[in-house]
C-alpha cells in the first residue's frame, strides 16, 4: 500500500529547471536523430542493395545478350557454310572432283571465310573438315598440326555426337593449325548432305576468347565485383582470376551456381566477405555469374560518412539551441527566484517584470501582488508597533510625573515648614520650568538647549532633595544646543543614576551629564560613580523578565533604546558600560537634526 502512494520520482532529478529543460530537449533531439538515422540507414541500405542487385541482374542479362549475339553470329556463319554449295560439294564424297578441280573450290571457300573474317574481328578462324579427308580454312595454305589431329579434338567429337546441332566448347587452346595456339571458344557443327541425313563433315568457327574477356572485364559491379562463366559441367569458361582457379589458389561456389535457377541470386558470407551471386543461364548451356560484395553494394559509404558528419554537426547545433532555448525559457523563473531572495533579505521594493501573460507572467504578477501585500502588512505592523511604544512611553511618563511631583511637593512643604523661603522659591521655580518643558505634548522633538534646561531643573530639584548624597555637573558643548533631540531623553537615565547608583552609596556621589558632537552625531553621556552593575544585571536591563520589567519603576532602558531607533534608525541607540563599585556610564547617540 505504501508503494501505491509513493510519489513518482522526477524524470530529470536535476536542481535547476534550465538543466532539466536542456536535458529533456537534448534527449528528444538525440533520440529523434538516432532513430531517424538508424531507420534511414536501414531503408537506404536496403533500397541501395535491392537496386544494386537489380542493376547486377540487368548487367548480367546484357552480358548474356552480348555473348548470345556472338554465338548467334557463329551460328549464322555455320548456316552460311551449311548452305554454301561449294562447301557441300567440296566435302561431299563425289569422286568426280579431282585434285585439279578441287583448287578452285578451296579458293572460293577460303575467300568466303576470309571475307567473313574481314568483317568480324572477333572470329579467330573458320574451317571445314570433310569426312572425305579434305579440309579448308580461311587461309589459302593451311598446314595442320600433326600432333593434334582434328578427329581427336573434343569439339570435333562433340559435333559428330550432336548430329547437326551446334556445339559450343569450353575455352581451350586451338592448336590444330601448325604453330598457332590461340585461346578460343569453338562452335562446331556437323554438315549434312543435301539429303539432310548423310553427314559429310564438321564445320568449325573459333571465337577469340579475348573478346569475351574484354567484354566481361569492362563490366563494373563495384571495386571487388566481377563476372565469370561456367559451362553446364561446371568448368570455368571465363574467370578474371582463371589462373588462380586452375592452380587451386582460389575457389568459387560452382556447385551453388549450378543449382541456382536462372535469374536468381544467393548470398555467401565466408572468410572472403559477404557477397551476392547473380546467375543467368544462356541458351547454349553456359551460366553467367555476377559476383558483388556487400561493401561495394553500399557504395555510398563516403556519402553516408558525410551524412553522419552533417548529422553530428546538426546534433551539436541542436544541443546548443536546446541550451539557449532552455536558458531563455527558464530566465523568467530565475529572475523571479532572484527577486524572491531579495524579498527574503527584507527588500520589499523589488518588482518582477511581467512581459507576457503565460503561466510565468501570471506567476510574476501574483508575486508582485504578494510582495505588495507583505509590504503593506509590514508597514502596518511597524506603524502599529511604533504607536504602541509611544503609547507605552506616554503611559510611563504619566506614571512618573505624579510620583516625582508628590516627592517634590513634599520637599517644598518640608522646606516651608522649616522657614526656608528661598529654597522653596528656588525648588518651586525649578519645578515650574521642568513641567513647562514637558507639557508640549505635540512636540516629540525639542532643541538640546530645552533638553539641557529640563535636565538642569530636574537636577536642581534632586540636589535640593539629596543635598548630602549628590553632586552633579552638566557639560554640554555650546555648538550642539541648536540641534534637536527627543523630549525628556536624558531624565530617565539620570533618575536611574540617582536611585540605583548614588542613593545606595554611604558617601556622596557625583553624576556628570554631558553632550558633544562626535563623528557627525550627537553623543550624550550620563556617568555616575555609584555602585555600578554586573554583566548579568546589564543583560537583565536589556532583556527584563516580566516581573522585573519594572526595574527602576520607570522607563525601561530597552524601551528608550527602541524609541531612539524608531525615530532615528538602527545606527543610533543606547550603550551601557558599568563595573561593580566603580560606576556606570550610559552613552546615548542620536543624529544631528537641524532645528
Amino acid at each position: 500500500m505504501l508503494r501505491k502512494f509513493r510519489p513518482f520520482l522526477p524524470i530529470f532529478p536535476l536542481k535547476s529547471i534550465q538543466a532539466s529543460i536542456a536535458v529533456a530537449f537534448s534527449s528528444l533531439i538525440l533520440l529523434t536523430i538516432a532513430a531517424t538515422t538508424f531507420f534511414s540507414y536501414r531503408l537506404s541500405a536496403g533500397a541501395v542493395r535491392h537496386n544494386s542487385e537489380n542493376y547486377i541482374e540487368e548487367v548480367i542479362k546484357q552480358v548474356n545478350t552480348n555473348i548470345q549475339s556472338y554465338v548467334d553470329n557463329m551460328e549464322n556463319i555455320s548456316l552460311l557454310a551449311l548452305t554454301n554449295k561449294d562447301v557441300k560439294y567440296y566435302i561431299s564424297s563425289n569422286s568426280f572432283i579431282t585434285d585439279e578441280e578441287r583448287r578452285p573450290y578451296e579458293k572460293r571457300i577460303s575467300d568466303l571465310f576470309q571475307s567473313i573474317l574481314y568483317t568480324r574481328k572477333d572470329i579467330a578462324s573458320i574451317m571445314v573438315f570433310g569426312y572425305n579427308g579434305r579440309y579448308v580454312s580461311d587461309r589459302r595454305i593451311t598446314t595442320l598440326n600433326p600432333n593434334a589431329p582434328p578427329k581427336e579434338q573434343s569439339w570435333y567429337i562433340g559435333a559428330r555426337q550432336a548430329g547437326g546441332k551446334s556445339v559450343i566448347s569450353a575455352p581451350h587452346v586451338q592448336n590444330i593449325i601448325k604453330d598457332e595456339y590461340r585461346w578460343v571458344v569453338s562452335l562446331s557443327r556437323e554438315l549434312k548432305n543435301t539429303d539432310g541425313i548423310t553427314a559429310d563433315g564438321i564445320f568449325l568457327v573459333d571465337l577469340n576468347l579475348s573478346v569475351v574477356s574484354d567484354l566481361l572485364r569492362r563490366i563494373d559491379i563495384g571495386k571487388k565485383g566481377y563476372v565469370f562463366i561456367v559451362d553446364r559441367e561446371g568448368d570455368i569458361v571465363y574467370h578474371p582470376q582463371q589462373q588462380l582457379i586452375y592452380s587451386s589458389l582460389r575457389t568459387e561456389r560452382i556447385a551453388d551456381v549450378l543449382r541456382a535457377p536462372s535469374g536468381t541470386s544467393f548470398a555467401v558470407d565466408d572468410e572472403d566477405g559477404k557477397r551476392f551471386y547473380s546467375v543467368q543461364d544462356t541458351n547454349f548451356g553456359w551460366k553467367i555469374v555476377g559476383v558483388a560484395y556487400a561493401g561495394d553494394l553500399i557504395g555510398y559509404k563516403e556519402t553516408l560518412r558525410n551524412s553522419l558528419l552533417i548529422s553530428l554537426i546538426g546534433i551539436a547545433v541542436a544541443l546548443l539551441l536546446s541550451v539557449a532555448l532552455s536558458h531563455r525559457l527558464s530566465r523568467p523563473i530565475r529572475n523571479l527566484q532572484r527577486n524572491m531572495r531579495l524579498v527574503e533579505k527584507g527588500n520589499f521594493e523589488v518588482k518582477a517584470p511581467v512581459r507576457q501573460m503565460d503561466e510565468i507572467g501570471q506567476l510574476s504578477r501574483t508575486f508582485n501582488m504578494m510582495v505588495g501585500q507583505i509590504k503593506n502588512l509590514m508597514s502596518e505592523a511597524i506603524s502599529t508597533q511604533e504607536n504602541k511604544r509611544k503609547s507605552e512611553l506616554a503611559l510611563l511618563q504619566s506614571q512618573i510625573n505624579p510620583h516625582f511631583l508628590y516627592n517634590t511637593l513634599d520637599s517644598i512643604v518640608w522646606m516651608a515648614e522649616q522657614k526656608q523661603h528661598e529654597q522653596v522659591v528656588l525648588m518651586t521655580s525649578a519645578l515650574a520650568r521642568l513641567f513647562r518643558a514637558s507639557i508640549a505634548k505635540d512636540q516629540e522633538l525639542v532643541t538640546i538647549s530645552v533638553e539641557q534646561e529640563h535636565i538642569r531643573s530636574y537636577m536642581l530639584i534632586q540636589k535640593m532633595r539629596y543635598a548630602n548624597q549628590l553632586e552633579y555637573r552638566i557639560e554640554f558643548e555650546e555648538g550642539i544646543l541648536k540641534y534637536k533631540t527627543l523630549k525628556i531623553l536624558l531624565q530617565p537615565f539620570v533618575e536611574n543614576a540617582i536611585y540605583h547608583g548614588i542613593r545606595s552609596l554611604p558617601e556622596k556621589g557625583t553624576i556628570v551629564i554631558s553632550g558633544r558632537e562626535q563623528d557627525g552625531a550627537i553623543v550624550f553621556e550620563v556617568e555616575d560613580d555609584g555602585v555600578g552593575m554586573t554583566a548579568e544585571t546589564i543583560e537583565k536591563i536589556w532583556n527584563p523578565a516580566p516581573v522585573e520589567a519594572g526595574f527602576a519603576k520607570g522607563i525601561g532602558v530597552g524601551n528608550a533604546h527602541e524609541r531612539i531607533r524608531l525615530f532615528f534608525g538602527p545606527a543610533y541607540g543606547i550603550f551601557i558600560k558599568s563595573e561593580p563599585y566603580e560606576g556606570t556610564r550610559v552613552t546615548i547617540k542620536i543624529p544631528k537634526v537641524e532645528n
